[in-house]
């Protein structure tokens, strides 16, 4: 054979090798004859016609895409920062590649306008509060969009939610002054406790014959047994009473 012949032979393999496609298990390839969509390519080793067919590849799999920082201003007036990740999914290939220009790109624009729509319309305690909700109510507002463009959004996170200085300040306050009253409230609760179990005590040695007694001498001993310089005088239970009633007439 000529050098001719050669060169043409290698150029004809050249030719068929680059029909030669191999698509992996999560890709789909989705096949434009002369401009038009003609079919799918699943995975395995496939052939297109070079020249006349183009294959571009689909990756179906779960991607995540960060939302980046949107200030927003909330319902309330308190500006914010907030920032969310979406997980979508390929489930439609030649919708996704025929729909739009770069179906990432537009499921991430969608989707901070979605998140700057539902958290403007929301009071800062409640995008504190309630952020599965809020995740959620994004979630149907960019799957409803992106079902025209083959995709479907499995979840939606609202991340980080960052604050004015002066509005850290004043929840930091806030809990602070929450900590107090609960701690007052505790210590209050204690006490009356107490004052109960000392009243019901009381009453309990009233009721039994000489029991005051006997809790007064058990006193004594403790008092005693403490070196003190204090001189301690004794009164029958029954003095005590009878002066006691007298006081009150």
């Amino acid at each position: 054979m000529d050098g001719f012949t050669i060169f043409l032979l290698i150029v004809v393999a050249l030719f068929v090798l680059s029909g030669i496609k191999i698509i992996n298990q999560y890709e789909r390839g989705v096949v434009l004859t002369l401009g038009r969509f003609t079919g799918i390519r699943t995975p395995g080793l496939r052939i297109v016609i070079p020249i006349f067919q183009r294959l571009i590849r689909v990756d179906i799999r779960s991607t995540p895409i960060d939302v980046p920082k949107q200030e927003v201003i909330t319902k309330d007036n308190v500006t914010v920062g907030v920032d969310a990740v979406v997980y979508f999914r390929v489930i439609d290939a030649p919708k996704a590649v025929l729909e739009t220009t770069n179906y990432i790109y537009a499921t991430s624009q969608f989707a901070q306008a979605a998140l700057r729509d539902v958290t403007g319309n929301v009071d800062l305690d409640d995008l504190l509060s309630k952020r599965e909700e809020i995740s959620q109510q994004i979630k149907e507002i960019v799957d409803r969009q992106t079902d025209q463009w083959g995709i479907d959004v499995e979840n939606v996170k609202v991340q980080n939610i960052e604050l004015p200085a002066d509005m850290k300040r004043a929840m930091a306050k806030q809990a602070e002054a929450e900590r107090e009253r609960r701690a007052v409230i505790i210590t209050a609760e204690g006490e009356k406790a107490a004052a109960q179990a000392v009243a019901d005590a009381a009453e309990m040695l009233t009721k039994i014959p000489g029991g005051i007694n006997i809790r007064t001498l058990q006193t004594l001993e403790k008092i005693s047994a403490e070196p003190s310089q204090k001189t301690l005088f004794v009164l029958p239970a029954e003095l005590t009473e009878a002066v006691g009633k007298i006081l009150h007439k």
